[in-house]
C-alpha cells in the first residue's frame, strides 16, 4: 500500500516542549488556524472560542497557574481552546429569545451540563486538529491540561464569562533537534483499548501484560524498570493522587457549579 501522508503523520507525532528561538511565520499561522477552524462540529455550532495568547506577562503568569511548566513562557505560539457557549447564549438573548419565551409562556432554558460537555468536546476536537495541522507545518505542539488547575485565577486573566471553560492550552514552535530526535514513547496494544460491543475490565494478569517491559519503561523510577503494580502505585502517587490533581478537580466542580448558577 502507498504510504499516506496524514496517517504518517500522526504515527510520527510526539509532544514537542522545547522550540527554536523563531517565530511561527504569519503564512504558517493562517494555515494552522484555517485547517483548525475546520474541524468537526457539533451541529456547525464551534462551540469553542481561541485566545492567542501574546503577551509576555501572561505567558510568564501560565508557567506559575499551569502547574509549573517554564516552557510555556518561552513557546513561540500559545493557543487557549476555550468551550465556549456564552456567544451562542448571548446571540439567544441578542435575538429576542427571552421574549419568544414569555409568549410562549415557557422558562428560557440556559446552558447546563450536557452543554458544557459538548462545547469542551467541541473544542478538544479543534485543538487535535491543530495539532495534527501543525506537525504536517513542521511546527512541534504540547498540550497543556493544567489549565483547569486555579480556575479563578484564569477566569481573571482572560476576563471569561460564565459560560466560557478553559479546556486544554496548546504551545507551538519549531522544535529543536533534541526534541526531533527524542525517542517516541509508546502507547498501550490495541486490545487492552479496542472492545467490541461491550466494555471489559481487565484482569491482573493483562494488566501484567499490558505493563509488559517495553511500555513499562515509559514508567520508570531512578532508570529502573518497574513491574505492573509498581506502575500503579507510582501513576497514582504523581498523577491521580498528587495535589495538581485535587486541584483540577476542585476547579472543575467550580466551573460547573457556577456555570449551573441561576
Amino acid at each position: 500500500m502507498e504510504k499516506n501522508p496524514v496517517i504518517e503523520t500522526i504515527l510520527k507525532r510526539k509532544s514537542m516542549r522545547a522550540y527554536e528561538k523563531k517565530a511561527v511565520e504569519p503564512q504558517v499561522r493562517a494555515e494552522l488556524l484555517n485547517a483548525t477552524l475546520r474541524a468537526p462540529t457539533a451541529g456547525n455550532l464551534m462551540l469553542y472560542s481561541i485566545v492567542e495568547v501574546t503577551d509576555q506577562r501572561i505567558k510568564n503568569k501560565l508557567v506559575k497557574t499551569c502547574d509549573n511548566q517554564p516552557f510555556i513562557a518561552r513557546a513561540p505560539l500559545v493557543w487557549l481552546f476555550l468551550a465556549d457557549y456564552q456567544r451562542w447564549f448571548d446571540y439567544f438573548i441578542a435575538s429576542g429569545v427571552e421574549s419568544l419565551c414569555a409568549e410562549k409562556q415557557v422558562p428560557m432554558r440556559k446552558p447546563e451540563e450536557g452543554d458544557l460537555f459538548l462545547a469542551c468536546c467541541d473544542a478538544l476536537i479543534a485543538a487535535q486538529t491543530a495539532v495534527i495541522a501543525a506537525d504536517s507545518l513542521g511546527l512541534g505542539s504540547c498540550y497543556i491540561g493544567d489549565i483547569m488547575e486555579n480556575y479563578e485565577a484564569q477566569r481573571d486573566l482572560f476576563d471569561l464569562p460564565k459560560y466560557v471553560f478553559p479546556i486544554c492550552l496548546l504551545c507551538f514552535g519549531y522544535p529543536t533537534r533534541q526534541q526531533k530526535e527524542r525517542e517516541q514513547t509508546s502507547r498501550f496494544q490495541d486490545k487492552f483499548i479496542l472492545f467490541e460491543n461491550q466494555y471489559k475490565r481487565l484482569t491482573a494478569e493483562e494488566f501484567d501484560e499490558m505493563f509488559r517491559e517495553e511500555h513499562a519503561q515509559v514508567f520508570h523510577d531512578r532508570q529502573e524498570v518497574l513491574g505492573a503494580r509498581n506502575v500503579g502505585q507510582l501513576i497514582y502517587t504523581r498523577k491521580f493522587g498528587a495535589d495538581f490533581s485535587k486541584e483540577m478537580s476542585r476547579s472543575v466542580r467550580l466551573i460547573m457549579k457556577t456555570w449551573m448558577e441561576d
